[in-house]
């Protein structure tokens, strides 16, 4: 089967991965956009998830290709059963994603009303999630995709493929079971893990793209293909690593930049941070009555339509004022990199004048990747150069100036007053010199 892709072209799909595709659990992510509230502030910007993570899913291929290209496998069926395994956890990997995005995470129920049921193996999960804490979007994808109507599919489909193989790539903490990662003495789970989720995943190098394309900016131009070209791999200690080639540095210094300006444009764009606070507002309200449910084939039917309908259905003023459009209007805003008591003083001024007001405070980091020493070695990228024969590979950020350059938290910080209070809380700012 081919999908014509508006951002990526022509995307070619088994008739495995099709059934995978058609399932109810897949089929949902056609009703939860990609970028929640963005299409308030980007009218284009209504894309969503289902393409999202058919994009991803073709990266994932083409990344494993580039990577191994000059890799022997001792059997073929080891690769192509590998590279099967990276495209499904890459098609399913936001497979748990509700309602607008992060924003409902608020209201999903704990992990032990979840009952994510490979959580309770000790073998699986020997440091298992605390399971009175809050569930999110990767606990139901990990539902989705061990415990699930999907899971019969995946088991049906791929029979030499375990739902918990694909999890694995999802999730670093699940443990392995067997040897299905082990190319004669080499680990080869970590770096397909990081084709799926790290500093250079295909899922950034997707959504950069595909956000950039349907929110009509650039800042999400990267040259993709040169990046994906140069994608390789590094062995120490009988893991292998993601690695890149060093001639691409500087397209991997490109990519890390138009994510960050993503992030401080496109992102936390001051329509869509208002509408989410608003929405925060409403689910941590005592009269809300919208909470996901932790029976996962009745999550089903949570999508942002579904979200929509009960927001203009009930009468908390929160909820309202996103049914009818109606937000707080933004009055103020400043960047910095260090916190400081201006948006404080201002609030309380305008408040003490009768003006309700909404702070807001977005903060952004250049990455994870920071202060050359991860937290966890299995997120180390490394750079080799393929041209000179003497150097050795090195920990990406040993090889950049660009985690320094931009070491500083960025924040955003926002006051926003009733729409109807906008001119006289302008005067006021005016008058009081705030």
């Amino acid at each position: 089967m081919e999908v014509r892709d508006p951002v990526h072209g022509s995307i070619e799909l088994t008739p495995p991965e099709v059934a995978v595709i058609d399932s109810l659990a897949f089929q949902r992510l056609r009703s939860i956009k990609q970028l929640g509230f963005s299409e308030f502030s980007f009218p284009g910007a209504t894309h969503n998830r289902f393409l999202h993570s058919l994009g991803v899913s073709h990266l994932a291929g083409m990344a494993f290709d580039s990577i191994f290209k000059d890799f022997a496998f001792q059997k073929s069926e080891t690769k192509w059963r590998l590279r099967q395994t990276v495209r499904l956890a890459a098609l399913l990997h936001d497979v748990g994603h509700g309602p607008l995005s992060h924003s409902t995470e608020e209201v999903m129920p704990t992990r032990e009303k979840l009952g994510v049921s490979v959580y309770s193996d000790t073998q699986l999960y020997p440091s298992p999630p605390k399971l009175n804490e809050r569930a999110d979007h990767e606990d139901y994808t990990i539902q989705f995709v061990t415990d699930s109507h999907l899971s019969e599919i995946l088991k049906e489909q791929f029979k030499d493929i375990s739902p918990i193989h694909i999890a694995s790539l999802i999730d670093k903490s699940l443990q392995v079971p067997d040897d299905f990662f082990i190319e004669g003495n080499i680990c080869l789970r970590n770096i397909l893990s990081q084709i799926v989720s790290s500093e250079m995943d295909v899922d950034r190098m997707d959504y950069l793209a595909r956000d950039g394309h349907y929110c009509g900016t650039s800042y999400g131009s990267v040259e993709r293909s040169w990046l994906l070209q140069n994608l390789t791999y590094h062995i120490e200690n009988d893991r292998m690593n993601l690695a890149l080639d060093r001639r691409a540095l500087y397209t991997f210094d490109d990519f890390l930049i138009s994510r960050h300006h993503m992030h401080l444009i496109v992102y936390s764009h001051h329509k869509s941070i208002i509408y989410e606070e608003l929405l925060y507002r409403y689910l941590r309200s005592k009269d809300c009555s919208f909470f996901l449910p932790s029976n996962i084939e009745e999550y089903l039917k949570y999508t942002d339509f579904y979200l929509y309908e009960h927001l203009a259905s009930v009468e908390n003023s929160w909820a309202k004022r996103i049914a009818q459009r109606k937000p707080f209007r933004m009055v103020f805003e400043q960047h910095v990199t260090e916190e400081t008591s201006r948006i404080e003083d201002m609030e309380k001024a305008l408040n003490g004048e009768g003006v309700e007001t909404i702070p807001t405070s977005s903060k952004m980091r250049l990455s994870k990747y920071h202060g050359g020493n991860p937290q966890d070695d299995l997120v180390k990228i490394f750079v080799v150069d393929h041209y000179d024969k003497r150097s050795v590979p090195v920990s990406i950020d040993e090889c950049t100036e660009i985690f320094k350059r931009y070491e500083e938290t960025r924040m955003v910080e926002r006051v926003y007053v009733a729409p109807e209070k906008y001119k006289e809380a302008l005067s006021l700012i005016q008058d009081k010199r705030l």
